[in-house]
């Protein structure tokens, strides 16, 4: 009988998402984001959209806050932005995969937000460092409610929409990806071991804005849970 290892300090609590309709939790591994997968988002940001194989960063895992959950206004920053985008779950393990096997390994659906500090990423762009201030921040991976492909089937298009105290910021459809789901899967799949409890962002379209204290923010795609957050002040 193996002894259980003892610690010198308490081990963080293992971050997960809640899963519609049912009292479990989807543990959460690794959150992998994916830029610039919509062509009007990449020109937004002053880029040429193309089919380059996609790039990608990532947040930390205990960055996660999930619906309805208050986001304190993050330090540091003077342009806070939300990004609407599908999130993907990973429930088999997969490494250089074909876009037809990543199909296999995904386990549900979510609407999230990617809240980013655009300021500190435009900055880190111009200096030609790694963006994490910009993207992995307390709180800066939001994510509702997981759907299980199971149970809806896999989702390629769909309407997915933003708004901010009622008002439409972003509003395109999931058929507008450059990179659909199955072939982000199998790009990043050539870079590291997917796992389950892994979550991918696949990108944000159009629309991107900032907010304030005081913002509600709403995420709504097409047949799934919608996800809400309220931007408060720091304490």
């Amino acid at each position: 009988m193996t002894d259980k290892p003892e610690y010198v300090l308490a081990p963080p609590a293992i971050p997960s998402v809640p899963v519609a309709g049912d009292s479990r939790r989807f543990a959460v591994r690794r959150i992998y984001c994916v830029g610039r997968n919509y062509a009007d988002h990449a020109r937004e940001m002053g880029h040429d959209p193309d089919r380059e194989p996609p790039f990608f960063f990532s947040k930390p895992a205990d960055a996660l806050l999930t619906n309805g959950a208050p986001l304190p206004y993050p330090p540091q920053t003077q342009e806070l932005h939300f990004e609407g985008e599908l999130v993907v779950a990973i429930g088999k393990r997969g490494s250089n995969v074909t876009p037809d096997e990543a199909r296999n390994m995904i386990w549900g659906y979510a609407a999230g937000n990617d809240f980013t500090r655009r300021d500190l990423q435009a900055i880190a762009k111009k200096a030609g460092r790694p963006w994490d201030m910009a993207k992995g921040f307390d709180h800066s991976a939001v994510c509702g409610a997981l759907s299980p492909i199971s149970k809806i089937g896999p989702l390629t298009k769909g309407a997915i929409r933003l708004t901010v105290d009622g008002e439409l910021r972003q509003n395109a459809d999931l058929a507008d990806m450059i990179w659909p789901v199955r072939d982000v899967i199998a790009h990043l799949s050539q870079l590291i071991t997917l796992m389950p409890g892994d979550l991918i962002y696949t990108g944000t379209p159009a629309g991107v804005g900032p907010v304030e204290p005081g913002s509600k923010v709403r995420v709504e795609i097409e047949g799934l849970s919608p996800l809400e957050t309220r931007i408060i002040s720091a304490e």
